[in-house]
């Protein structure tokens, strides 16, 4: 079964010939990557599907379970399969085929448009699995519109379970969310926060406290705790933490 799964993952957008006209996309763009990493808490690193290899690989830590970045890099798609428990292998299969699949049918003009998002484990030096959330988003296609490198972040993930597979269209409010029972994807929009929810989102980013947040906008507190309720039911999460990190993950705020 593991030969299988790491099969299709290694060819299933298995990117054969690059056009002269392909290279001359990069100028140095890796190092616009790098001051990137630099800014950010979150891992980065970049796919070349034509070597079906780690292009590059932050030294951002969460990614790393605990190797060297280089050592990342040397392992490329051999890290996967030494740190991602077996069921969720299996997931990361399903979702290279399905993703794919999705992105081929898009119009050529729009693929760099769409990013994909979803949760899987990582095994630490310890053993201990941890669940994180991976975005990757294309950066370069070739002459015939296949995704040629595409840059990904890994950070922690609000969930609870692996999964929440979902593809984002940038600049709409589109989404579409993959059944993993029957491997379709489900077409739906982001959620929709008032401005006072959002205003309530970005004090509690900020740190301050129900009470506080009260006091700066002249309401009281139990006021607060409503706003915080319906926050909670149309993000569908269950506290305050999850409520930012599904916003930022998502772009609400």
């Amino acid at each position: 079964m593991k030969n299988n799964i790491n099969s299709s993952l290694l060819t299933k957008n298995k990117v054969i010939r690059i056009a002269e006209e392909d290279h001359l996309q990069q100028q140095n763009y890796l190092e616009a990557v790098k001051s990137f990493a630099r800014l950010t808490y979150e891992s980065i690193y970049v796919i070349d599907y034509e070597k079906m290899a780690f292009e590059y690989v932050s030294e951002n830590p969460l990614f790393l379970c605990g190797h060297s970045s280089k050592e990342v890099l040397d392992m490329g798609y051999e890290f996967y399969f030494k740190n991602v428990p077996e069921n969720d292998l299996k997931l990361l299969n399903l979702i290279n085929e399905a993703g794919f699949d999705f992105f081929k049918k898009l119009p050529g003009s729009e693929k760099k448009l769409y990013s994909i998002t979803y949760d899987f484990h990582l095994r630490n030096q310890d053993g201990k699995h941890i669940l994180i959330n991976h975005k990757l988003t294309p950066l370069f296609l070739t002459s015939d519109e296949k995704m040629w490198k595409a840059m990904c972040i890994i950070s922690i993930s609000h969930h609870k379970n692996a999964g929440n597979i979902y593809i984002h269209k940038q600049g709409t409010d589109e989404t579409w969310e993959l059944n993993t029972e029957n491997n379709v994807w489900r077409k739906s929009e982001k959620p929709k926060l008032t401005k006072r929810e959002i205003e309530i989102l970005w004090l509690h980013a900020q740190g301050l406290t129900i009470n506080q947040i009260a006091e700066k906008i002249f309401v009281s507190s139990d006021t607060v705790k409503y706003y915080r309720r319906r926050i909670f039911e149309r993000l569908g999460v269950s506290n305050i933490v999850e409520a930012l990190s599904y916003a930022v993950n998502n772009k609400i705020i």
